[in-house]
């Protein structure tokens, strides 16, 4: 006869960044509850592990440092991360005479370049600290879901091939690529983005700052460290990613369309380096004296996958990369596990309540998928303008001002589970998203007819002062009221809206041909709760506005 099995609150498959944030927001909100984690792997993990999800921005970094706590460890024992920094440096070795675009300063909300393995080792400690269970070594082989309203989920699993057995009110899956509901449950979803990428990393730190000899370059940023940024290094139909590790090490990804540059041509060490000598000879030059230094290497063909369900209202989820993931580009991974740990810890907390959670996981699943159909627009069809000094710049700033101005005040000003507010402001987040995807089609157009210059220059988001605002508007309290907070709200999107409206009339100035029906349509709607400032000051950068000067 065999025991019955222990039983846990929640049982999360996978211990590493996604699970273990997970059990810490947990045991912060309910004290007495009851979390156990199965890892796979061995404890603790190396320094600057093999995993991708090194730079934050400021949605996971709130979500680490204030949500979590971690703020001293952040600041302690990782680096703080100096924006997005691209260089259109295609070719070139010169990345002091290419055109720039970055902060010449700080912005006001942190963020950071984590290394993986030294943080999942911390998260670890402080989880066993505040009473997770955290059992390492731990092979999963099955799991039974029990979908009736009082009913216990099973797990069964191996430690050192010793088999063991629990049972749980909530199941969620963290274990990464695995996916082990997923499969299980049929719910694997392709999509149509087809970028791939490599990665290894180097075991010295790659100092940028000195790749330019120009001292007016190098005085151009405060403090002069751009190697602290997620620096990117683009191109038609691909970028290169540079990231600083805490541990000395720097991490160097390729992120490519296959239609431009094949995985082929770059899926090991050696054809990655003869790739970046084509086309980043500035970085094959570092690189190539210290091919010595090379601690890994791995190649992912199509990374980006969709899922068609995270969570059930049966008292199961899946978080991070175990349901989808979309592209590095603009490090968007913390984020989504940020936002799908706030939904299961709010769906976890009215079930302890006793209240039923089928209609609201029904509800957060809807609304994180289309976070993440808005979000996987902006790469989407996207590469072939990644080249463009002209227009992918412009790109960015829409793309930070869509975040900034509606995600991420939906996470700083913590109504991401509001309902009510949510529902009152459906119609604005439908329009935001309407108007994304109708941007990102626009700025196609524009990058097929664009003359893409290419001067010595640096476009400084740091001196646009509303873009600076902007960022700096998500340090304030969260908003008590609802009503503030939707007001708020539509100032952002009306903000939105005009910047839209600026982009619309500067590509047409310069190419009147252009095809703009769907924007224009978006655009020639009266929306009076979010008005288009047909007056205000201009919002991009000036640089760009004159293309005189740029000759």
């Amino acid at each position: 006869m065999h025991p019955t099995p222990a039983t846990h609150d929640v049982i999360i498959m996978g211990g590493g960044l996604a699970g273990l944030t997970l059990a810490l927001q947990l045991k912060r909100r309910f004290g007495d509850i009851d979390v156990l984690v199965l890892e796979r792997r061995s404890h603790p993990v190396p320094h600057a592990t093999h995993k991708v999800g090194e730079s934050s921005v400021e949605i996971g970094a709130h979500y680490f440092d204030t949500v979590l706590g971690l703020k001293q460890h952040l600041d302690e024992a990782q680096l703080r991360k100096f924006g997005f920094r691209f260089f259109f440096s295609e070719g070139r070795r010169d990345l002091d005479a290419v055109t720039e675009v970055g902060a010449s300063r700080p912005l006001a909300i942190p963020s950071y370049q984590i290394d993986r393995g030294i943080f999942e080792n911390h998260l670890a400690e402080v989880a066993a600290a505040q009473g997770v269970r955290f059992v390492d070594n731990a092979l999963v082989r099955r799991m039974a879901l029990d979908p009736s309203p009082q009913g216990l989920h099973r797990i069964e699993w191996t430690e050192s091939g010793e088999p063991h057995a629990a049972q749980c009110r909530w199941m969620v899956d963290a274990c990464g690529r695995a996916g082990l509901l997923k499969r299980q449950l049929g719910l694997v979803q392709p999509n149509d983005h087809q970028a791939h990428a490599v990665w290894f990393r180097i075991g010295n730190r790659l100092t940028l700052d000195d790749w330019g000899q120009d001292p007016a370059w190098r005085a151009r940023c405060t403090p002069a460290a751009r190697w602290l940024s997620t620096n990117h290094l683009v191109g038609a139909g691909y970028w290169v990613w540079l990231i600083p590790l805490a541990s000395g090490s720097h991490s160097v990804g390729i992120v490519a369309d296959p239609a431009f540059h094949p995985l082929e041509r770059m899926d090991s060490f050696d054809k990655a380096m003869d790739w970046l000598a084509e086309h980043q000879p500035v970085l094959f030059d570092v690189l190539d004296g210290q091919r010595d230094k090379l601690q890994d290497f791995a190649f992912m063909r199509k990374f980006s996958y969709g899922c068609k369900q995270v969570f059930s209202g049966e008292r199961w989820a899946l978080t991070g990369e175990a349901g989808l993931f979309l592209d590095p580009f603009y490090s968007p991974g913390s984020d989504f596990i940020a936002m799908s740990n706030t939904f299961i810890c709010d769906l976890i907390a009215h079930d302890r309540a006793g209240r039923s959670v089928q209609a609201r996981a029904q509800l957060y699943d809807h609304i994180y998928h289309s976070f993440y159909d808005s979000t996987l627009a902006l790469y989407q069809g996207q590469y072939g303008l990644f080249g463009d000094p002209e227009v992918l710049p412009v790109k960015v700033v829409w793309d930070y001002t869509y975040y900034w101005g509606v995600l991420s005040q939906l996470f700083f000003h913590e109504r991401l589970t509001d309902v009510a507010t949510l529902g009152n402001l459906r119609e604005e987040l439908q329009h935001c998203q309407q108007l994304n995807i109708a941007m990102q089609g626009f700025l196609r157009a524009w990058s097929s007819v664009s003359e893409r210059r290419n001067p010595a220059r640096m476009l400084d988001q740091a001196a646009l002062p509303w873009f600076a605002e902007l960022n700096a508007s998500l340090r304030e309290s969260p908003l008590p009221d609802a009503a503030a907070f939707q007001a708020r709200l539509r100032q952002c999107v009306a903000q939105l809206r005009t910047l839209a409206h600026q982009i619309h009339r500067q590509a047409l100035d310069q190419h009147p041909g252009l095809d703009d029906g769907a924007l224009a349509a978006l655009l020639d709607q009266p929306r009076p709760r979010t008005p288009i400032d047909r007056d205000a000051a201009p919002m991009l950068f000036e640089q760009l506005t004159a293309p005189a000067a740029m000759a």
